[in-house]
């Protein structure tokens, strides 16, 4: 163990973190079995290290964020698993039919309470728009504003939502254009919740999955779904859109993205968080579009990501006393490592966020900013 020990600490020590320091993103390491984890299996072994409270961070974000920046994740090697993974990724369709349900039945089928105390009122699980405003809930109205000022939405449109979670978007379009909003899902909890939320509003909330696509629409919007698709599937998603947009339609992606092209989710992030998840590359995306779409515009939107899930844990902190009868400590520092270590990741520009306006070849150019 003391061999352990002492490699982490020199590793840690190089990018100005130290074990049991002063600073607020020093860790505090209260049980040695930390070492050998984060050694053997990198932030898989970090982040149940952590749910386990085998070590604490006063500022977790940063002490994510400094290692990031510092590339000190890629200079641990890992064991064989998760070599293994990899492999898996790359050879298996990891988002087929049937395993895509996984982080429905994992993460989306929570309990409702959980994401209506954390997120805004129109319950959006995706990065909101701080513009003139430090607000959460007006920071997302201002996110779905601008979502249908690039999509130039009108009270005649037929507007399919894929991905639609809880139905905010949906809701928001139908109050504020009075159009007929068609929205997907296959998570069964936010479905139920979907239809509740869109009462009495021109949305019908529909299960089905995007490959099962059917219908001709004016404008179609995927917001945060993207992630889930995965590469072996990306340009068939891209083709089941392009079936159902009318020829001078507009279709509007928004997902997290990946600076490099990569095989596989992080190992924790797909065990605890986001089954079979992946975050796309631009490479990836333009493979995707190419034949199909043309790209009218490219939105970088990463650094309002990181304000928005440091709002979301604020938010869950503050609601913990609500749910700790259904969710025990182990549970809450998950939450708090996924929602933290995005966080980080944001801020050191590992991970961005994009909102692409894309459009079929021919159709007139659109106003997207």
């Amino acid at each position: 163990m003391p061999k352990y020990a002492a490699v982490l600490e020199n590793m840690l020590a190089s990018i100005g973190i130290n074990i049991n320091g002063s600073s607020p993103w020093d860790i505090r390491v209260n049980d040695e079995r930390t070492y050998t984890q984060v050694l053997r299996n990198k932030n898989l072994g970090l982040g149940e290290a952590y749910m386990e409270g085998w070590w604490d961070c006063s500022q977790l974000d940063e002490f994510i964020c400094r290692i990031l920046k510092a590339g000190l994740d890629a200079k641990i090697k890992g064991g064989q698993l998760l070599r293994l993974k990899n492999l898996q990724a790359l050879i298996f369709n990891l988002q087929s039919r049937l395993r895509s349900r996984m982080v429905a039945e994992q993460h989306y089928n929570l309990d409702n309470e959980l994401f209506t105390l954390m997120l805004d009122p129109y319950v959006q699980y995706s990065c909101v728009y701080f513009d003139k405003t430090d607000d959460l809930n007006h920071a997302q109205l201002r996110k779905l504003d601008l979502l249908c000022r690039k999509l130039n939405i009108s009270s005649d449109d037929n507007v399919l939502d894929i991905g639609c979670g809880w139905g905010g978007l949906a809701k928001y379009i139908a109050e504020h254009y009075n159009c007929r909003v068609t929205a997907i899902n296959i998570a069964e909890e936010q479905i139920s919740y979907a239809r509740e939320l869109c009462k009495n509003l021109p949305v019908e909330v529909k299960q089905v999955d995007y490959r099962d696509l059917t219908g001709s629409y004016d404008k179609i919007v995927s917001v945060g779904m993207f992630e889930h698709v995965g590469p072996k599937n990306y340009k068939t998603f891209m083709k089941a859109v392009h079936n159902c947009l009318k020829n001078d339609g507009v279709f509007l992606l928004q997902t997290i993205g990946s600076n490099e092209t990569e095989v596989s989710c992080d190992p924790w992030f797909n065990k605890y968080i986001f089954p079979n998840g992946k975050l796309p590359s631009i490479a990836q995306i333009g493979n995707a579009v190419e034949g199909l779409f043309v790209m009218e515009d490219w939105h970088n939107m990463g650094e309002h990501y990181e304000k928005t899930v440091l709002a979301w844990h604020k938010n869950l902190n503050n609601a913990w006393l609500q749910l700790k009868n259904k969710y025990d400590e182990k549970f809450r520092r998950m939450f708090e490592y996924y929602l933290l270590s995005c966080a980080g990741a944001f801020r050191a520009r590992q991970m961005q966020l994009w909102q692409i306006v894309l459009t079929k070849y021919g159709a007139q150019q659109p106003v997207c900013r």
